[in-house]
């Protein structure tokens, strides 16, 4: 089924049959993806009057409880609320679901004992191409290893303060990462690239948002796609998120 999607007087088609899925699910049958030095999250069955609400067990549903941080267990959308003594909803400030996005491989640069993403890089993959969102493939990308490491006290790549700036500069509203943040891991709480990218010393850029914990296949070439951001109804500066990438045809 094709569609249309129109941005900045253009119309660009995509097939809606051909969906490609870059969101990290929550899957408590494998070893899940962790971050944050939290518990693993839990999927059960409620039980009443000590009868467990579970088809399996003889009741008529299913009726399963979930707990789960958003930041730590699956691909989650923040907003600015994530960083601010106010706590701003991502539900509020996502207003539109549909983005040109651009997909781009890095390898993160080694700076002493931190592995960074660099503004050099971004504006070399990135160049002038003029996006709303930007899909950021970090290498190595092992599937099995990206949706179940545990990233707590691993020292993960993150993006430098002035690439955040310089995709703030861009343009780039809706930024999507495959690791657990953009800032270092321990950073003493400066979370410069969330700061520099929301713009929170100048005019706060509310409508901006920061997707993590995704994957991008090695099948998805870099290039422009159409993204689909759906995200969950939490008020809350973060939500579980689903990202789905659209080849453009035309």
């Amino acid at each position: 089924m094709i569609a249309t999607i129109q941005y900045n007087s253009e119309n660009y088609k995509i097939d809606v049959s051909e969906p490609l899925d870059i969101a990290i699910a929550i899957d408590t049958a494998k070893e899940n993806v962790n971050a944050w030095y939290v518990d693993d999250p839990k999927i059960y069955a409620e039980q009443f009057d000590d009868k467990i609400i579970h088809v399996a067990q003889g009741a008529p549903v299913n009726f399963n409880s979930i707990q789960f941080n958003p930041h730590s267990h699956i691909t989650h959308t923040e907003c600015v609320g994530h960083i601010t003594e106010k706590i701003h909803s991502v539900h509020q400030n996502l207003k539109r679901f549909f983005f040109i996005a651009e997909v781009v491989t890095v390898t993160p640069e080694k700076v002493g004992e931190d592995e960074v993403i660099s503004k050099q890089q971004l504006q070399k993959v990135l160049g002038n191409k003029n996006r709303e969102a930007l899909v950021i493939r970090t290498l190595p990308n092992i599937a099995n290893e990206k949706k179940s490491k545990r990233y707590s006290n691993t020292n993960p790549p993150y993006m430098s303060e002035e690439a955040a700036i310089y995709l703030r500069e861009q343009g780039i509203l809706h930024l999507l990462i495959d690791l657990p943040s953009v800032d270092k891991e321990k950073d003493d709480g400066l979370l410069l690239a969330h700061n520099a990218f929301w713009n929170t010393q100048g005019e706060i850029r509310f409508d901006a948002t920061i997707t993590e914990f995704i994957f991008v296949s090695n099948a998805i070439e870099d290039g422009a796609y159409v993204l689909n951001l759906m995200i969950a109804p939490f008020e809350n500066d973060a939500t579980p998120s689903k990202p789905v990438l659209y080849r453009i045809l035309n």
